[in-house]
């Protein structure tokens, strides 16, 4: 490049040295994969809690619980409805027993494996952003000293150094660490949010599967 000529972004990108290239290519990556994640991180935690609301409000409606365990589906079942078909369906599985102790501690069982199963969705992917939040400005800082070092180690060719020959190298470094702010930036963020999300959901969950065993416990000592 002609230290003369105005720089562009494009330009610089496309004059970088084979390592700060790398550099760029790998956080380029990881920005497009992490937007793909807030995406879909996005829709799912917002189906869940309209899901929750919907079943929230067909639950405590006033029908009867076995009707609303046959209108299921137990294949599609998302969030507290599987949550409610594991608890209800073993629940009557072991209601013939005399033994109303055990019969809980299965249904309250069951309720919390399928409670751990649904939190961990709701957490899906979310190491992933973190990694990208916290990794990203390093990686570009890595390249950012990779080529301000190849631009002072190109001084040593030249008999006199003026700021207009230096200032593409270092310009071409500096790229890489906006390009790593750039993937971290958005990827901090989505990451406290959908965190936030899913330790609000997990709660809702939680509190309703306490709700839902009592009105089992009610249940089996009123037959």
């Amino acid at each position: 490049m002609n230290p003369t000529e105005t720089l562009s972004i494009f330009d610089l990108i496309a004059d970088a040295g084979p390592v700060v290239m790398l550099v760029m290519l790998a956080l380029l990556s990881a920005s497009v994969v992490s937007w793909f994640m807030i995406v879909q991180r996005f829709i799912f935690h917002s189906r869940a809690a309209r899901n929750f609301n919907r079943f929230e409000r067909t639950f405590w409606s006033g029908g009867d619980l076995a009707q609303l365990y046959r209108q299921g589906n137990s294949h599609n079942a998302e969030g507290i409805e599987a949550v409610f078909r594991a608890g209800f369906k073993e629940f009557s599985r072991l209601s013939q027993q005399k033994n109303n102790a055990a019969v809980m501690e299965g249904a309250q069982r069951a309720m919390r494996v399928a409670l751990m199963r649904e939190q961990e969705k709701l957490e899906a992917h979310l190491p992933f952003l973190a990694s990208v939040a916290s990794v990203s400005p390093y990686v570009g800082l890595f390249g950012t000293v990779w080529g301000i070092l190849n631009s002072f180690r190109g001084l040593a060719n030249q008999h006199q150094a003026t700021l207009a020959t230096v200032a593409p190298g270092i310009s071409e470094a500096l790229v890489a660490t906006a390009m790593g702010l750039f993937a971290a930036i958005p990827a901090v963020l989505a990451y406290n949010r959908f965190v936030a999300k899913a330790e609000t959901l997990t709660a809702k969950y939680q509190t309703f599967t306490e709700e839902f065993s009592s009105i089992l416990h009610r249940q089996i000592h009123a037959e």
